[in-house]
């Protein structure tokens, strides 16, 4: 029970840590990149439920992210609180995981794939012509700008955003010590086996389905009062998928800590190479390749691999000495 006791304490020591970073004068730089940080990282956390815990290779974040964001930000032009609107966000990607939850679940490995990338695709040409409110000036390809959030200050965005990251930790931290995480491994592990034990799939899947909807349309609503406008290039753009499975696979793919390393590395990668414009992801695709071919267990794998070859050859040296000494 110490264990268990010691990382709660040490993670809930970061975590008021990081929320005073705000208060004790931490240059705005800072709080820049560690809200970039955060949303990557309740991203990843999602992603990682999906693709890691559940085997769904879900391509489909940025039709989440997008859809958060128009409702974020056309509520705002009809008099909803951000603060509301960021909520009605995260429900609207949820509801669209439903809809979309039957069909999508009937298909299995590529094709499921191949059907939820075509969907954020399929959403951006909609939105490229649909104009609900406003003049002929306002909306289509153009986009919305987030009404409302200019007395929001950069503190105020930086402690959203370390809540939402803070929350997809705490949840798949639940989800994989309760029966929906056992239930969720044996899906990926096999399905076929799972469902002969008596495990329903289809609930399984969809309740896994529907929070990483919402944690995701979350994150990307907060990111858009962060960067207050939207428009369908960049509400659906596919580095919404990208980032967090980047995240994901470096990190370390199906382990808690992976998405966590992955997305500081993402972080640092997207402001180092921000300069680069469009061969920016065409470098990070080129390392996301090296590190699947030289670590196919990502970064967290490696660690854990160089840690349990070294503790037991510490407990050999240690009964060694021992041995010696008698």
């Amino acid at each position: 029970m110490k264990i268990p006791r010691l990382t709660t304490l040490a993670s809930i020591a970061v975590l008021v840590v990081l929320a005073l970073f705000p208060v004790i004068g931490v240059p705005l730089n800072w709080l820049n990149y560690l809200f970039i940080f955060f949303i990557y990282l309740a991203l990843a956390n999602m992603w990682n439920l999906l693709a890691g815990y559940t085997g769904l290779i879900c391509l489909c974040p940025h039709a989440f992210v997008g859809l958060a964001g128009y409702t974020l930000a056309i509520g705002t032009w009809v008099g909803v609180p951000f603060q509301v609107g960021l909520i009605a966000g995260a429900a609207v990607a949820a509801l669209f995981a439903l809809m979309i939850s039957y069909p999508a679940f009937r298909m299995k490995g590529i094709y499921f794939a191949i059907g939820t990338l075509i969907l954020p695709e399929a959403l951006k040409a909609w939105f490229n012509f649909w104009r609900p409110v406003g003049n002929a000036y306002q909306g289509m390809g153009a986009g919305y700008s987030v009404k409302g959030v200019a007395g929001v200050t950069l503190g105020d965005q930086y402690w959203l955003a370390l809540a939402i990251a803070a929350a997809s930790i705490f949840l798949v931290y639940i989800i994989l010590r309760a029966r929906l995480g056992l239930g969720l491994k044996a899906i990926r592990d096999n399905e076929n086996t799972a469902a002969s034990s008596g495990v329903n799939i289809f609930r399984l899947k969809l309740i896994s389905f529907l929070i990483a909807a919402f944690i995701m349309g979350l994150a990307g609503a907060a990111y858009f009062i962060f960067s207050p406008r939207i428009q369908p290039t960049g509400g659906f753009t596919i580095s919404w998928l990208l980032l967090p499975m980047m995240a994901t696979v470096i990190g370390g793919e199906g382990s808690e800590e992976g998405p966590i390393i992955g997305a500081a590395i993402v972080t640092f990668l997207r402001f180092l190479l921000a300069d680069y414009g469009a061969w920016s992801l065409f470098i990070q695709g080129i390392i996301l390749v090296i590190v699947v071919v030289v670590l196919p267990r990502g970064i967290a794998g490696l660690l854990r691999q160089v840690g349990a070859y070294r503790f037991p050859q510490k407990l050999f040296q240690a009964a060694e000495g021992k041995i010696h000494k008698t």
